[in-house]
């Protein structure tokens, strides 16, 4: 054979197999958040988190309240692990922050599309989030640094 097929077919089978792999589950990623690294653990924790978010807009728009509060609970729940991982390791602090102001300020733009009954919990959300998020800044800015 030709190198040049050879290579294609090399390129062409690595391609088959990197779209026959399924992307991980929500829960699947749940279940690795204590096996991995502490350093891995705030990436991991964030996309927890952001897909959480999503899913809680969704629920909120589709009229499944009771369900997006929960997702909303979730959100905060993994936004407080990877804020933790990420003080105890030091590392990606910085861009644990940058997701921390991203769902904060999409939080908010939930809350004002929702009933008024409905935006006590996403608010309490949306200011975890900063107050994790201020805790980080701290941390990479405070005094001795």
């Amino acid at each position: 054979m030709r190198p040049q097929v050879t290579i294609a077919v090399l390129v062409l089978g690595i391609s088959f197999f990197a779209l026959a792999s399924k992307p991980e589950t929500l829960q699947d990623l749940m279940n690795r958040v204590e096996s991995v690294r502490v350093e891995d653990r705030p990436a991991l924790c964030v996309e927890i988190a952001e897909r959480q978010l999503k899913a809680a807009n969704e629920l909120y728009t589709a009229g499944k309240v009771d369900e997006a509060q929960t997702a909303v609970r979730d959100v905060v729940a993994y936004s407080e692990k990877g804020h933790d991982a990420a003080m105890e390791s030091g590392k990606k602090v910085k861009n644990t922050e940058i997701a921390f102001r991203k769902m904060a300020a999409k939080l908010r733009d939930i809350k004002r599309s929702l009933n008024f009954d409905d935006q006590a919990p996403v608010e309490a959300a949306a200011d975890r989030l900063e107050s994790l998020r201020t805790d980080l800044l701290s941390h990479m800015f405070g005094k001795g640094k």
